[in-house]
């Protein structure tokens, strides 16, 4: 075979004895994104109040997606019940008992979610 006629793939196919046809383009890695969709999710609404001297936090648990696409759901929760919060670690925290205004939220972007 001569090497000037042959694409990247086979070249990298040769150098790590890979089959160029396992190489997954970038458009089919956007695809495994796409599982993280609202509808595949389960998310759990509790009230917390432990450790917080006495005051009440809504926590969503349970989420599975990226860091942007958390906070951005934080920020979308946040705004609809009108009060602060953070999301770090799957959870996102929002300040009060806004346990029935967060499910009928989440239930509207096509999320499973139950309260807990």
């Amino acid at each position: 075979m001569n090497m000037e006629n042959m694409d990247w793939k086979e070249k990298l196919g040769l150098a790590f004895n890979i089959n160029p046809d396992d190489i997954t383009p970038e458009s089919e890695t956007e695809n495994e994104e796409q599982l993280e969709q609202p509808c595949t999710q389960r998310l759990d609404i509790m009230l917390d109040k432990r450790n917080r001297n006495g005051k009440k936090v809504t926590l969503v648990v349970n989420f599975n997606g990226s860091d942007d696409a958390l906070k951005s759901l934080a920020k979308d929760l946040k705004q609809h019940c009108g009060v602060g919060g953070s999301a770090r670690g799957g959870e996102i925290l929002i300040q009060g008992d806004f346990r029935e205004k967060i499910l009928s939220f989440l239930k509207a972007k096509g999320y499973k979610a139950r309260i807990i």
